[in-house]
């Protein structure tokens, strides 16, 4: 159909039709992005799962977009006239040049989709990489940043996170060892340490099961040394460490047993 306006004859397939392929092209994109969005949103998930699931979302739906925005243009673009193959072809070349000289960087897309499929390790984890250790805070398609203990956050490319410790993807071990004198009852030692699994056994906050009493594990030159275990949820060892440690002392303390400390004797040349 065509009209005049001012003199000059306006096919209107030129103007409606664009506008109708826009309006197409937006249509199926809210569609597409609310099932993803409903999907994200299911009841059930963990926090950790979610945040994988949003991060691998958030990548279907930017590259859902583009290629929505490229096939709108190029459809436009057929409208008037425009040989679209030679655009494609053209495209085809330049997508081939930017591909050399982005190769960093589609090794970090590839690497970071890899890592959220796979589940190599997930906001909350704590994982070392080239002696830095920490608790994971970000996955990114380029990157995933670390934070320590002390407060300081690694920003590492995906492509570099090949060679990792993961240090929750099992539970822990919390170790004590205890110096106890050598001129101690053994059976007082070992009453004091029974009462210290009987009074925490199942109470203990993170830990997986019981206490356990290794038995002696050196005779150090001040006393005999006793080692105590008890498995823990991932990376909760040093709270549970910390913790038993206050506990063995009450228990030896009420026990009348001595914790040997390092003395010094002073001779008198005389």
């Amino acid at each position: 159909m065509k009209i005049d306006f001012a003199g000059s004859t306006i096919d209107l397939k030129l103007i409606v039709l664009p506008i109708i392929y826009i309006v197409i092209g937006v249509v199926i994109f809210s569609i597409v992005k609310n099932i993803i969005t409903k999907a994200i949103n299911k009841k059930g998930l963990k926090i950790t799962q979610k945040q994988r699931v949003q991060t691998l979302s958030t990548m279907i739906v930017n590259v859902i977009k583009y290629l929505i925005v490229v096939f709108v243009a190029l459809a436009i673009l057929s409208i008037y006239g425009i040989n679209v193959k030679s655009i494609m072809a053209g495209l085809g070349i330049g997508t081939a040049i930017i591909g050399l000289a982005f190769q960093d960087l589609a090794k970090d897309l590839i690497a970071g989709f890899s890592i959220i499929t796979e589940g190599e390790y997930e906001i909350g984890d704590t994982i070392e990489i080239d002696g830095f250790m920490g608790e994971v805070i970000f996955i990114g398609l380029r990157t995933t940043r670390i934070r320590n203990v002390k407060g300081a956050t690694k920003i590492v490319a995906n492509h570099y996170m090949d060679n990792i410790i993961n240090y929750s993807l099992n539970n822990s071990l919390a170790i004590v060892d205890v110096s106890i004198a050598y001129e101690c009852d053994e059976d007082k030692i070992d009453e004091a340490f029974q009462h210290l699994c009987k009074k925490w056994n199942g109470k203990l906050e993170f830990a997986t099961k019981d206490i356990e009493i290794w038995g002696v594990n050196d005779l150090a030159d001040s006393g005999v040394v006793y080692r105590i275990a008890v498995e823990t949820k991932p990376m909760k060892q040093f709270v549970t460490e910390r913790f038993l440690r206050k506990e063995i002392k009450k228990c030896l303390d009420a026990a009348g047993i001595k914790i040997p400390y390092t003395q010094i004797e002073v001779h008198n040349g005389k």
